[in-house]
């Protein structure tokens, strides 16, 4: 039976932790669930679909936004039940959902360990739009000197311009969902001389720490201050007492996958990233 949700109660995240560890155990690799996310769900919309066999939790399709026009769409359906269209009946209905929401790109997340989840969204004339590999530090990242001159610290209302600028030259059109007005906590500006010369978003649990929308200024970029900057947050959530980081770099960016595994980074897998047409 097909529920769309708003919000997700504990005893429901509880099911999705099991059907996920069900299906990676079979399928290896990871799923892209973005946890930080479904545990804060505002409930205000639906974001979330799921499927239930007999009151078991047996198919979970999640939508991300992260601010933005577009949507990431994640899911999974338990290994026994597989092969019974509800894998599809979960995307038609999400579909249908981002028509209704008026979102502008739909990109459905398929673990490249999944041939399924490729066939499914072929089914639905998917095409491919990029793929990123997921790489994760468990311990402390390698040493090296730090940059004196460097600051790293929270991003302030008087950064915002300085911030959209080096994301858009960083990441192009993708950047707007990362470009965001409201100040959070997670994002942090690199400042030297006065002047913000890169930018990087630490998303926190007690668990984990993951980096995303990491950027600097591109005169500026072979010159160490990536790699500073990576081993300031690293140390700063090793002394939190956060022992693994995560981040994701698309499967062409050889310059950042090299400085990522040189840190200590490694792979853990790779995603691919299906446009949907609606």
């Amino acid at each position: 039976m097909l529920e769309l949700t708003r919000g997700l109660p504990p005893e429901t995240l509880t099911q999705i932790a099991v059907l996920e560890l069900d299906s990676v155990s079979a399928d290896g690799g990871r799923l892209k669930l973005e946890w930080s996310a479904l545990e804060s769900r505002a409930g205000d919309s639906v974001e979330d679909l799921l499927w239930w066999e007999d009151n078991r939790l047996v198919g979970f399709l999640g939508l991300y936004t992260f601010g933005g026009p577009n949507v990431e769409l994640s899911g999974m359906v338990h290994p026994d039940f597989r092969r019974r269209g509800i894998g599809g009946k979960l995307l038609d209905e999400a579909i249908k959902l981002c028509r209704h929401q008026g979102r502008h790109k739909i990109l459905l997340v398929i673990p490249r360990t999944s041939p399924g989840g490729r066939t499914l969204a072929e089914s639905r004339r998917g095409f491919l739009d990029h793929s990123e590999h997921a790489l994760d530090l468990d311990g402390e990242v390698a040493q090296g000197p730090l940059d004196p001159s460097l600051t790293l610290r929270a991003v302030t209302s008087n950064d915002l311009t300085d911030e959209a600028r080096i994301l858009a030259e960083a990441f192009g059109d993708s950047a707007g969902p990362m470009v965001l007005d409201a100040l959070d906590e997670s994002r942090l500006a690199a400042e030297r001389d006065g002047r913000v010369i890169a930018t990087i978003r630490v998303q926190r649990t007690p668990e984990q720490w993951g980096i995303y929308g990491f950027a600097v200024e591109p005169q500026l970029r072979g010159m160490g201050i990536g790699r500073d900057l990576l081993r300031r947050v690293c140390r700063l959530a090793h002394e939190a007492g956060v022992k693994r980081l995560h981040l994701e770099v698309e499967v062409n960016n050889d310059r950042a996958l090299g400085l990522y595994t040189s840190l200590g980074f490694a792979q853990t897998s790779t995603e691919d990233y299906f446009d949907i047409p609606f």
